[in-house]
């Protein structure tokens, strides 16, 4: 639909002084609407979980609306990974400036039974396979859930290089750690189009995704814990009851035969996957 006519400021990064901006009729898309009693809530629905958005999917349809209607438009931005339903809810705190956005509140929501245990961990713990480390570099994405997102998409489709790049507003380097860290799992497969390296998801990654959500992430634990570096980070964080020290790490790192992770400085930087791949792991049990 139109946007209609409206102006509005929007800051200079350079100067910080306001530029005006006079829209007319610039087509818009809402995902969902839904009206309440006392409110009317627009959402802009997305699959991926990258880091930033465009402000303008939230900001032009509720100019749009805030103009039609007389009760509050709240604009809410949901993002589904994973099983889980991530809305945040924003408000523009001067409807006439671009630049004022402000997050209201955020909730996650699953429709499954997302109930994991310490002891279901533990277990997968105690019974996960050991396999020999990849040919391949060691990853450094430190976010899991991202790995997971990626996979999710190419479930839908196979994506080449530039495609996962323009999907999560990457650099080339971020493409490279993220689809290399779910290759080093076993998750996805890279094959070439000439020159151009196309991604798949495996069998493994496939089935994964078959799985319940509970399943589904103890299934994830076994491929990372199948990595002594990983499995051996956990059993330290288990008896003592926090994260081991960076220090600890490196060392758990040094004994775990790793390709081609020679300098102190790598295996510092490549730390910092374990602890956030240990962390998602500990974030799955319910207290």
């Amino acid at each position: 639909m139109g946007s209609g006519s409206f102006s509005f400021n929007i800051n200079n990064s350079n100067s910080g002084s306001a530029c005006p901006v006079q829209v007319n009729n610039s087509q818009i898309e809402i995902d969902a609407a839904y009206e309440g009693v006392k409110s009317l809530a627009l959402f802009e629905a997305k699959r991926d979980l990258s880091e930033d958005f465009l402000v303008k999917q939230l900001y032009y349809p509720f100019r749009l609306w805030q103009s039609r209607v007389t009760k509050p438009v709240r604009p809410i931005f949901l993002v589904y990974s994973n099983g889980i339903y991530r809305l945040s809810e924003y408000m523009f705190k001067d409807v006439n400036n671009y630049n004022s956005l402000v997050l209201v509140d955020q909730k996650n929501y699953s429709i499954e039974d997302t109930a994991i245990e310490i002891t279901d961990i533990q277990n997968a713990l105690r019974q996960v396979r050991n396999v020999q480390e990849p040919h391949m570099p060691f990853p450094q994405a430190d976010s899991f859930e991202r790995v997971i997102n990626i996979c999710e998409l190419l479930n839908e489709q196979e994506l080449s290089r530039n495609d996962v790049t323009e999907q999560y507003a990457f650099d080339a380097r971020q493409t490279n750690y993220y689809t290399d860290a779910a290759r080093y799992l076993g998750l996805l497969e890279k094959k070439k189009d000439g020159i151009i390296p196309i991604y798949t998801l495996s069998e493994t990654g496939r089935r994964i995704l078959n799985l319940n959500f509970k399943q589904r992430q103890l299934a994830y634990c076994d491929c990372i814990l199948s990595h002594k570096a990983f499995r051996d980070t956990l059993q330290k964080y288990f008896e003592s009851g926090s994260m081991p020290q960076t220090e600890e790490i490196v060392q758990i790192m040094k004994c775990s035969d790793l390709y081609n992770v020679k300098s102190d400085s790598t295996f510092k930087r490549r730390s910092s996957t374990i602890k956030g791949w240990i962390n998602w792991i500990i974030e799955l049990i319910n207290e």
